[in-house]
């Protein structure tokens, strides 16, 4: 039992009762190097540094609140997931949870490929020079105007999803001369969330086409007499934030298992299949994700498997990680506001971001840590709730945590792990400024998302 709701929604994890906490640390002043990115540190004074550099000097530089991203981190992440699945399997870094140019160029010097869902990502991608060929198109009801962009751009896939699209695929496909790389994405009926999964009753969402009833099979039958397509293989997506692959081992059989068929009804064998990614990090110290070595050995191991049951070649395996490369390089920095205790229940400590800058609470009741950063404290825990400065009962960006007594306004607390869907998700409610996202590296500091302005907003108003 779990004590809150899975970041997939509430559905997918029992909650405990309201008033069940977490036993306070054992020291306050620990940065566990589970959660927090790999160059976080506390100096001799006791201040947190990243990439060398002193949270309060960047606080007097950037302002709050305010991303932090550490660039060796994320480039150390992106290394290890390519060394761990090898030349002759593909690593889609998966846009959704973070893009920026900057992201971008990193990835391309890296090696890594990009999954893209969305005609500005595309655009994000092929202005920082991101090679067509290793971007990936995903969405379940991509434009005209999309498609055609990225079939005239020469992306190296495009992930169908529906009978409609794999026709306005091969036709915008056609009238450009070209015939377009496809995966087609199904649903297999397993739905992996953290230790569990669920192998019946997935086929109700919006995604893919189900196995179940013969639609998949239905889907590789007309993309296969299409002129404008090559298909190339076969996508399933099974969920997020999971630590274990047994799921996986269901989803890579039934796919496999598709694969047979398509040999078996068209003599075709399909060279490529995309378990696509979901992969946990650790929000709290409780969370325990797996290594990408270990999770490509798994992988390797399921689809090897499977394949010679089936006498299949092993095609080959490309994986989509998002939230895993760059959900553990970030935090959000804030300075403390308002310090309001509630005898016999708990302290709210406000601060100055909150929903805009960070919904997952909120929308998915998901968890985090939080850290006093601008010094170290000898006080007793105060069981603590770390809002934001939005009007509204739900703007919550720590449920249950622990902070030093002493805590008061001007100190400066941090939330690790906030790289993923952070940023991508931060909005305008209550007109706030979007934060900047401020990339960290040997002891330098630059911003490669600008904080919003007031005049951005308006800009946007035409009156």
């Amino acid at each position: 039992m779990s004590r809150s709701a899975h970041p997939a929604g509430p559905r997918y994890a029992d909650v405990l009762p309201e008033g069940h906490h977490p036993a306070p640390p054992a020291d306050l002043n620990a940065l566990d190097p589970r959660v927090w990115s790999r160059t976080v540190a506390r100096d001799a004074a006791g201040t947190v540094t990243v990439g060398g550099l002193d949270v309060g000097h960047l606080a007097e530089e950037f302002g709050t609140p305010a991303y932090f991203l550490d660039e060796d981190d994320f480039r150390a992440r992106c290394r290890a997931w390519r060394e761990a699945f090898g030349p002759d399997a593909d690593v889609f870094y998966a846009g959704k949870a973070f893009l920026s140019r900057a992201v971008v160029r990193w990835l391309a010097e890296e090696e890594l490929n990009l999954d893209v869902c969305s005609g500005g990502e595309l655009s994000t991608a092929l202005a920082a020079g991101m090679p067509a060929e290793r971007i990936a198109l995903h969405g379940n009801n991509k434009s005209t105007e999309e498609i055609t962009r990225a079939v005239e751009a020469g992306v190296g896939r495009i992930v169908v999803d529906s009978f409609q699209e794999i026709v306005r695929v091969a036709h915008i496909a056609q009238k450009a001369g070209k015939r377009q790389r496809v995966q087609i994405r199904v649903t297999v009926g397993v739905e992996a969330h953290t230790h569990e999964f669920i192998a019946t009753a997935h086929e109700d969402q919006k995604f893919g086409l189900p196995l179940a009833g013969g639609q998949a099979a239905e889907a590789v039958r007309r993309a296969l007499k299409l002129d404008g397509l090559e298909l190339v293989g076969v996508h399933s997506h099974i969920g997020s934030q999971i630590f274990d692959t047994s799921g996986f081992e269901v989803a890579a059989r039934r796919v496999v298992g598709l694969l047979a068929e398509v040999r078996d009804e068209h003599g075709v064998e399909l060279p490529e299949i995309d378990l696509g990614g979901g992969l946990g990090i650790a929000y709290t110290s409780e969370d325990d994700p797996r290594e990408p070595h270990e999770i490509a050995t798994a992988l390797r191991a399921i689809v090897e498997r499977e394949c010679a049951a089936a006498g299949l070649a092993v095609p080959r395996l490309s994986v989509e990680p998002g939230r895993a490369i760059v959900g553990p390089t970030a935090f959000t920095l804030y300075e403390v506001g308002t310090v309001k205790e509630l005898p016999g229940l708990r302290t709210y400590v406000s601060v100055d971001g909150g929903m805009s800058d960070n919904i997952r609470t909120a929308l998915y009741d998901a968890d985090y840590s939080v850290a006093l950063v601008s010094r170290t404290s000898t006080a007793e825990p105060m069981l603590s709730r770390v809002v934001g400065k939005h009007c509204e009962s739900g703007d919550i960006v720590v449920r249950d945590a622990f902070l030093p007594a002493d805590l008061a306004p001007g100190d400066l607390i941090a939330v690790p792990a906030t790289g993923a869907y952070c940023r991508s998700m931060a909005s305008n409610y209550n007109h706030a400024l979007r934060p900047p996202v401020v990339a960290v590296k040997d002891g330098t500091a630059r911003v490669i998302v600008r904080r919003e302005t007031e005049e951005d907003l308006l800009r946007l108003d035409v009156g």
